[in-house]
Formats: C-alpha cells, sequence, structure tokens
C-alpha cells in the first residue's frame, strides 16, 4: 500500500468534497456531482476514486450489488494537513509569513482582519 501523502491534487480534493457531503455516496453520484462543474468521464472518476481508496482516504462496501464509498477521514484534518504541507512547501513553516503576504496584498476583507486579530487576541490571553 502506499503512503499517504497529505497534499490531494485537485481532483481527489474534488472527489472528496463530494464525499464528505453525501457521506456515503457512489461513483455515479460522484460523477453526475463533478459533472455540474466540468466535464469528467465516467471511468475517470472510478479510477481516481480506487487510487483514493488505495492512498486511505476512501473504503467502499457492497451494497445491492453496487459499490457505496465513504471518507475514512474527516474533512477538517485531511484539509489541516493540506494547509500544513503548503505552509511548510510554501512558507518553510511559518504561518505568519502566509498571514503577511495575505494582508499585504489586500486578500483579506476587513471582517476577515478582524477576525485574525480577534483569533490572535484569543491566543495570546
Amino acid at each position: 500500500m502506499r503512503t499517504v501523502h497529505p497534499t490531494l491534487t485537485p481532483q481527489e480534493l474534488a472527489i472528496m468534497k463530494v464525499v464528505w457531503r453525501s457521506r456515503k455516496t457512489t461513483v455515479r453520484d460522484v460523477y453526475e456531482a463533478l459533472r455540474e462543474t466540468r466535464p469528467v468521464a465516467y471511468t475517470t472518476v472510478m479510477t481516481m476514486m480506487k487510487i483514493l481508496e488505495d492512498k486511505g482516504y476512501l473504503k467502499k462496501t457492497l451494497v445491492d450489488r453496487a459499490h457505496v464509498y465513504q471518507s475514512t477521514k474527516p474533512r477538517q484534518q485531511v484539509l489541516g494537513a493540506m494547509v500544513r504541507d503548503f505552509l511548510d512547501r510554501v512558507f518553510d513553516g511559518a504561518p505568519a509569513t502566509l498571514l503577511l503576504h495575505l494582508a499585504k496584498n489586500n486578500k483579506l476583507t476587513g471582517k476577515q482582519r478582524r477576525i485574525v486579530k480577534q483569533l490572535l487576541e484569543e491566543i495570546d490571553e
């Protein structure tokens, strides 16, 4: 079995978002959900879900002749690992550098800045 890498590919993440919303789903369900936003082949979805199963992100069970998939990891755990991986790769593990980058490039709204400020104050307490 492969080692789980914290960062999912964009296609894998799109599939996991559908699975997290549905909790239990089939390849057909994921295929239909993805087709609403972009063209995708059924066999591609099936292959990607098999890869996610091999990586340990999905497990499947047989229900009435159909494979039903569900996530083996909570959404927040996977996204947290992806953020940590991103911070490590891009900002050498320094979240402050990311926040400064966002703030300097006006990527944070006034409301978001207030939330960050409040969170920082709560951490200091």
